[in-house]
């Protein structure tokens, strides 16, 4: 099934037109991707601390905890689904064990990057990058893994553009480029002209990040796929939109009024977390065991 969701993901990044990737962080909100007709995902690092922990997106949450949500996540999905590595979770010899750990939990492409660790989300402040010799030698660890038999794509992200600028950013980008890397992701181009640059002078596919009220402007999908990205990711709308409308309901409990008209149904919520599967299943065996 993994080889499968693979090969979707190469088919994507390979096709002229831009993909809406919104992102995930749990099953649920895995499902409710892929039942919306949506051709693949990210789990988003920051998300996943988020609901998992509690916690910011400061390096805090393990690589065993995202592996865990990982496997959950792409156990119920059919659609392939990226993962945040974040650093590799170490030196070269940890990048290489992440790499082949998420390929193992089913994810159809690993996002490495170059922040130093523990890193952080790449819309806040104080982030840092190792040095562009150090980061080469992480991505050559990542790609040295896939191409010794873990058959996952290497998605390749550089923070550099908020400390070091965005020539900076693009120069270590044609590096990872030629080392093999399957997906480039400049995080954080602060305009218009910074965007234009990136696919003017990189080849491959490209990813562009989108967060409501970070540092890249959100372009019209029209535009961004002239420009040449082929994917569009969103990290935390999902998680924003639940958020408030979570705030909305205990708001509501707070000053005695009633939910019903904030809420799904309990059949449509039965319909998304698939019982009519399930109690099909049990008619069978059930069945089955009645005949015996």
């Amino acid at each position: 099934m993994n080889n499968s969701k693979v090969e979707k993901l190469k088919n994507i990044v390979s096709n002229d037109k831009l993909y809406i990737m919104p992102c995930c962080y749990d099953a649920l909100s895995a499902k409710m991707i892929e039942q919306s007709g949506f051709e693949l995902s990210f789990m988003s690092g920051f998300a996943t601390s988020a609901t998992r922990l509690g916690l910011p997106d400061t390096g805090l949450i393990s690589y065993g905890e995202i592996i865990d949500q990982g496997r959950n996540i792409c156990e119920n999905v059919n659609i392939p689904i990226i993962g945040d590595g974040d650093t590799g979770y170490g030196n070269e010899i940890n990048v290489r064990r992440t790499v082949k750990g998420f390929y193992n939990a089913g994810f159809s492409a690993i996002m490495i990057e170059d922040q130093e660790s523990p890193k952080r989300c790449g819309h806040t402040r104080g982030k840092k990058v190792i040095s562009r010799e150090d980061a080469i030698t992480r991505m050559k660890a990542a790609i040295d893994e896939r191409d010794s038999g873990s058959n996952i794509l290497i998605m390749a992200r550089t923070d550099a553009r908020f400390d070091l600028g965005i020539n900076e950013a693009i120069d270590r980008m044609k590096i990872f480029r030629e080392l093999g890397a399957d997906i480039l992701f400049v995080e954080g181009p602060q305009n218009r002209e910074e965007m234009h640059k990136i696919c003017k002078k990189l080849d491959g596919p490209k990813i562009i990040n989108l967060v409501e009220g970070g540092d890249t402007p959100i372009l019209s999908y029209k535009e961004l796929e002239e420009m040449g990205f082929r994917i569009a990711a969103f990290p935390l709308t999902i998680l924003s939109a639940s958020m408030k409308a979570t705030q909305e309901v205990l708001n509501n409990f707070k000053n005695k009024v009633r939910n019903e008209k904030n809420l799904m149904s309990f059949e449509e919520i039965q319909k998304i977390v698939g019982f009519k599967d399930y109690f099909s299943l049990e008619k069978k065996y059930v069945k089955s065991k009645d005949n015996d």
